[in-house]
């Protein structure tokens, strides 16, 4: 799978990329076939300074999408992960029930 991480308005750390990297690479548990996967790294210059991620995965046939704000990457991060999860095996058991 080939992961492009783009951080908007700064420059994201070795850390987090490696952190996100992991994160995604655990979903190739629900889909063998992810060809790709594209994260977009923002925040918003406020007092708050919400984190946003956003995650676009190609796979063959469809293209989802996810995306998550927080007050931490790596939290944000980690919801994306469990959204795209979540729309993984409900591909999967709708793969499962046409077969059969």
């Amino acid at each position: 799978m080939n992961i492009q991480i783009t951080a908007r308005k700064f420059k994201a750390h070795d850390t987090l990329k490696e952190f996100i990297k992991d994160e995604l690479s655990s979903l190739k548990k629900f889909n063998d076939d992810i060809i790709s996967a594209d994260v977009i790294l923002s925040y918003q210059n406020n007092a708050n300074s919400i984190k946003k991620v956003e995650v676009v995965l190609n796979i063959p046939g469809q293209t989802l999408n996810a995306a998550d704000q927080t007050e931490d990457y790596k939290t944000a991060a980690t919801s994306v992960a469990e959204k795209l999860r979540k729309q993984l095996v409900t591909i999967k058991s709708k793969r499962a029930s046409k077969v059969r």
